[in-house]
């Protein structure tokens, strides 16, 4: 029999960062697990491309913030697919810009529910099983909001602040224990018809023209920016970066 491929396990799978990431693990040797709450439709377009190139994916579709989807997806993919070499989450958390009266707290509870518990339960499913096998990589997409806090954002960038503080704490437990955990701020628009684009509707055309010639985020890019990440030798690991177009400023001195 043919040697098991090494699994590579995204939440967070649409035509951005998450369906790019997939298709690069995929064309790296990986058997691709795409794991999104909805559109059946786009999840299988995304897998049937990576088949249509020569490599191996599977889809499913759940929803994080529900108990048991996430371990259960675990699970599932650990025994009938094989072990999971490489995850990365890539939910986003953004409910919309709202002044502190306007934010529920359902609203609030929603943005921690996705952003930092739904991650805390796939570290907790998965790492204790890298951590038997010595080897693995937990790759975490954030944004500006888990490092700068603006008005309209407490949900998001509390949540976001969650995460960041949720991956140093994991990489201060496991990185002993041989596993690379690797928070990616991604610090400006990335060019994703499934998510800026629905954002934005109709000005998503008009806006990418006005950021100019790579003036947004490639997801391709990135990709090849997560590849690296996983294969990093342990000696030289990086835990945290952050990505943006050349033409932004970055969070830092934009005021």
């Amino acid at each position: 029999m043919p040697d098991q491929k090494p699994v590579f396990l995204v939440i967070g799978a649409g035509a951005g960062i998450g369906g790019h990431v997939a298709r690069r693990f995929a064309q790296g040797g990986y058997h691709a697990v795409l794991a999104r709450r909805s559109d059946e439709t786009g999840l299988q377009k995304l897998v049937d491309a990576i088949g249509d190139a020569g490599g191996e994916a599977s889809g499913r579709l759940i929803d994080a913030t529900l108990p048991d989807t996430i371990e259960d997806l675990v699970e599932d993919v650990e025994r009938g697919i094989g072990p999971i070499e490489c995850a990365l989450f890539n939910l986003g958390a953004q409910i919309g810009n709202r002044g502190l009266a306007d934010t529920s707290h359902k609203a609030f509870e929603l943005g921690w529910r996705l952003a930092t518990f739904a991650p805390f339960r796939l570290a907790q499913t998965l790492l204790p099983r890298m951590a038997e096998r010595e080897s693995g990589s937990f790759l975490v997409t954030s944004a500006t909001a888990a490092v700068r806090g603006n008005a309209g954002q407490h949900s998001h960038a509390a949540a976001m602040g969650g995460r960041r503080m949720l991956c140093q704490t994991l990489n201060a437990e496991f990185a002993p224990k041989g596993i690379h955990v690797a928070h990616v701020v991604v610090d400006g628009p990335v060019d994703a018809p499934d998510t800026l684009g629905k954002m934005l509707g109709d000005h998503f055309e008009a806006y990418k023209s006005s950021k100019g010639d790579d003036g947004m985020i490639d997801p391709a890019a990135v990709a090849e920016t997560y590849w690296h990440l996983a294969h990093q030798p342990r000696n030289a690991w990086t835990h945290e970066l952050d990505i943006r177009p050349w033409s932004d400023t970055a969070w830092w001195n934009d005021n």
